[in-house]
């Protein structure tokens, strides 16, 4: 097994944050009453058991039912990046495709976890059988509680066991051995923790620690919530009892004659700093009642904590049409239907002055509008005619929406920009955006640098009239394929990952950083995806027996000869879906 560490990473990295926001609020609200320090400090210790990502998918999913067609907002992309401060960490190509070497930190990390979880596990489970059996072994004691009450030899403290049934254990003698108002000051305590549900919530951060363990942050947040438990029932025994001397002084003895509870679901008497628990029973000090401006933050705190992650995932699923600001348009478009079937007449390109023409199923040209690769899987759903039907379409933009000067890159963006608004006005297309978070490739540059030739122009040189493939000036544009190598005279690391997005069995990113153009020619490689298996009796083509050359490059080995490596990781990756699109009437 090897898991990817980069969510975890995130994960991690936000619940430490929370539990440093719930320490901030504990201490603008220290003079308050106990009881609401305790659930802040629940609440931080949940947090571990719930990673934002699973907030920000269920906003994802309440704007996929209806939400309106607006433009993005940019605001979700930074607080998209707040929430995922870590990039992906690497995880393990495929068989064969990179050293096995990098596979054992990760596998010795989760083979560390897994130890410590059992031991966690283990140690829980022994003590809950102690317990059981002094259980086991009790007899009935009628006190008049609203809740079963057994007494038991094992000299454990007082306490409630149990979540849904609970039931308060008694060790043997107390009645004798406490005054009749130390023990019902003892027997108050213990009603409150039945009544504010401690063995459930304790039991909730039990599963935190245990899964957990390593965080050193979970076991400080236990010793607060055990701290803030134990000061929120002396709060609630003493405005009940007449005396708070004799409600110290029956704690204080049965500290002398029993032993704590192990367990932390286990509400007891005794938990918690015991000599500034004495303390402040004997002061008897009362916790103000927040005021509105303390009410105020910790709702706001609260709303925000569940809200914003929501608010990222709905404002990233919201649907796009044309999402350029001011919108760009073409100024003459004829869109046709083609009643061919022989895709070797299929042709899509961007022209000089922006003119764009295409034989193309509207797949192909929804894909280039969107800068997709056009068989990376990140584009779905539609009708079927979408892939099947072709359609002949040209387009030319109108005055001045290609600024002179523009680079070929700045003009081919802004042909995609006015095929958004084309497709949305004469293919009536809805496409929904989702950012998810998927298995990539992530080109990284080698250790020892990458090994690249420069193109020989710049962007600025870049022609818009290129005389083929092999023109030095053809900028941004791959020939070939994983048969044939990929050939490109002027492209960017951006160019690369897209288009080898076409065969490969994951997206590609550009984690490089490197700027500028490069002159890239490689040779075919091994498919990436399975290929189709021949019909029975069918001989194999050439291609097939070229793809079976053990002397054939993986991918991998591709990058590697650039002096660039594919790591396998986890990223936040745009998808679309398809929602609705309409054929057009022809002109």
């Amino acid at each position: 097994m090897n898991p990817d560490l980069s969510p975890l990473a995130n994960h991690l990295w936000q619940s430490t944050l929370c539990a440093a926001a719930a320490w901030l609020l504990t201490l603008a609200l220290r003079k308050n009453r106990a009881a609401v320090r305790y659930w802040i400090w629940l609440a931080a210790s949940v947090k571990f058991l719930i990673p934002f990502s699973w907030l920000v998918d269920l906003g994802s999913h309440l704007a996929s039912q209806a939400v309106p067609t607006i433009q993005q907002p940019q605001v979700s992309y930074v607080m998209d990046e707040i929430s995922r401060p870590f990039a992906g960490a690497p995880a393990t190509p495929l068989a064969g495709a990179a050293p096995a070497s990098s596979q054992w930190p990760e596998i010795l990390l989760f083979s560390v976890w897994v130890c410590g979880f059992a031991i966690g596990v283990l140690w829980w489970f022994r003590w809950w059988r102690q317990i059981r059996t002094a259980q086991g072994s009790a007899t009935p004691l009628d006190l008049n509680l609203p809740i079963p009450v057994i007494t038991s030899r094992a000299r454990l403290e007082p306490g409630v066991f149990g979540i849904r049934k609970p039931v308060l254990l008694l060790p043997d003698g107390i009645t004798a051995r406490l005054t009749p108002a130390q023990l019902q000051a003892v027997l108050a305590h213990e009603l409150c923790h039945v009544r504010r549900r401690d063995n459930l919530t304790a039991a909730i951060h039990m599963a935190v620690e245990t899964i957990f363990w390593f965080h050193p942050l979970v076991w400080w947040i236990r010793a607060r919530l055990v701290e803030e438990r134990e000061r929120a029932c002396d709060q609630e025994v003493l405005n009940v009892v007449d005396d708070a001397q004799v409600y110290a002084e029956g704690i204080l003895n049965v500290c002398k004659l029993y032993l704590e509870s192990p367990l932390v679901c286990v509400a007891g008497v005794t938990g918690s700093n015991l000599k500034r628990r004495i303390e402040e029973i004997m002061e008897h000090r009362i916790a103000r009642n927040m005021d509105f401006g303390r009410k105020v933050l910790l709702t706001a705190a609260g709303v925000t904590a569940i809200a914003a992650p929501i608010v990222i995932g709905m404002t990233d699923a919201i649907p796009l049409r044309a999402q350029s600001q001011p919108r760009l348009a073409f100024e003459v478009a004829s869109v046709k239907h083609n009643p061919s079937t022989d895709p070797r007449g299929m042709r899509m390109q961007i022209l000089p002055g922006g003119r764009f023409v295409a034989t193309s199923p509207l797949f192909f040209v929804i894909s280039s509008a969107y800068d997709l690769p056009f068989q990376s899987g990140r584009l779905t759903g539609g009708p079927d005619w979408v892939r099947g039907d072709l359609y002949d379409i040209e387009a030319t933009p109108e005055k001045g929406a290609i600024p002179a000067g523009a680079t070929v890159k700045e003009r081919n963006d802004r042909v995609k920009l006015m095929l958004q608004t084309l497709l949305a006005e004469r293919f009536k297309l809805k496409i929904r955006r989702e950012l998810k978070e998927l298995p990539v490739y992530a080109v990284v540059v080698k250790k020892d640098g990458p090994k690249l030739q420069k193109a020989a122009v710049e962007e600025k040189d870049c022609t818009e009239t290129p005389t083929g493939p092999t023109d030095p000036a053809a900028c941004h544009g791959f020939s070939g394929g994983q048969g044939q190598g990929g050939h490109g005279q002027a492209v960017s690391i951006s160019d690369l990952a897209s288009w080898v997005s076409n065969w490969t069995d994951q997206p590609v990113i550009d984690k490089t950083g490197l700027q500028g153009l490069y002159n890239i020619q490689t040779e075919g490689w091994v498919p990436m995806r399975p290929r189709p298996a021949r019909p029975a009796g069918q001989e194999p083509t050439a291609e097939d027996l070229a793809f079976a050359d053990p002397a054939r490059p993986t991918l991998f080995q591709i990058f590697d000869r650039l002096g660039l490596k594919l790591e396998s990781q986890k990223a936040p990756i745009e998808t679309f879906v398809i929602e609705s699109a309409e054929r057009p009437s022809e002109n």
